[in-house]
């Protein structure tokens, strides 16, 4: 038996009842998460999402597939969202994937097949003996874990509504690259590729009877939310401007060269 972990994850295990996890404290961000400069983001998550970050799809099979991430630097291994005490910035909204870790659930691959079902796996590293306990002496589970369950099984259901959508944008030929480029202040010129975005050109093409089914089933909002977060690139280098260099001004994005 196989085990993939997901995307920023060390090493996964199933979960059992006898295990004890050392579970993080509320917004701690766990060291894994420290260095992404993205997050895969959930079709429920996009309202509350666009307001902090940039919105763009990725896809690691040549176009074939795409995923929603939230962007949260402008570098490899950058996230401008940690604090100096390794906290989540509290003003931002948390995203879902790193609020259940250090659980997760995921496939596994016997004799090199796939197997439909999911299985709850966590972090091997998060298991120790003074950990906390998930299941009572009966084996029924403990509230604490009650709450992330539901978590990680409304997270699931909710990508598999992210993995459609994409699939929806992808088969309309909506989708399509572009490069983030920002000019700072002080320093070289940052560049940002392997990016996608919704075309508006050929979202406003699109025949009212598609734009009609996109709005009934709650797609046409998500891309207008995506659409309009992308302005957040300019906030993502205004952080990157206070992390670096506190008592500088801020720093500006050629909005221009968002092409």
């Amino acid at each position: 038996m196989d085990i993939r972990p997901p995307y920023g994850y060390q090493d996964v295990v199933p979960l059992t009842k006898q295990h004890r996890v050392l579970l993080p404290e509320a917004r701690k961000l766990p060291v894994v998460f420290r260095t992404l400069n993205a997050v895969p983001l959930s079709y429920t998550e996009f309202a509350a999402a666009c307001r902090d970050y940039p919105i763009a799809f990725i896809s690691s099979d040549g176009g074939r597939s795409f995923v929603a991430m939230a962007v949260l630097g402008l570098e490899s291994q950058q996230n401008l969202f940690v604090t100096a005490d390794d906290n989540w910035d509290a003003a931002m909204y948390l995203p879902a994937y790193v609020r259940r870790y250090p659980f997760c659930m995921t496939r596994v691959t016997v004799d090199g097949k796939e197997q439909p079902e999911r299985i709850a796996c966590v972090e091997k590293r998060a298991l120790h003996d003074k950990g906390e306990l998930l299941y009572d002496g009966k084996g029924e589970p403990l509230p604490a874990w009650n709450e992330r369950l539901k978590l990680l099984f409304e997270y699931e259901s909710d990508l598999v509504r992210s993995d459609d959508m994409t699939r929806t944008l992808s088969s309309l030929g909506l989708l399509e690259t572009f490069t983030m480029q920002a000019v700072p202040n002080e320093g070289q010129p940052i560049a940002m590729t392997g990016l996608y975005r919704v075309s508006e050109q050929k979202l406003a093409a699109l025949a009212p009877e598609t734009l009609k089914e996109l709005v009934q089933k709650g797609m046409l909002a998500r891309v207008y939310a995506h659409l309009i977060s992308l302005n957040n690139f300019g906030r993502l280098l205004d952080r990157r401007a206070r992390a670096t260099k506190p008592a500088s001004a801020a720093s500006t994005l050629d909005r221009k060269k968002l092409n």
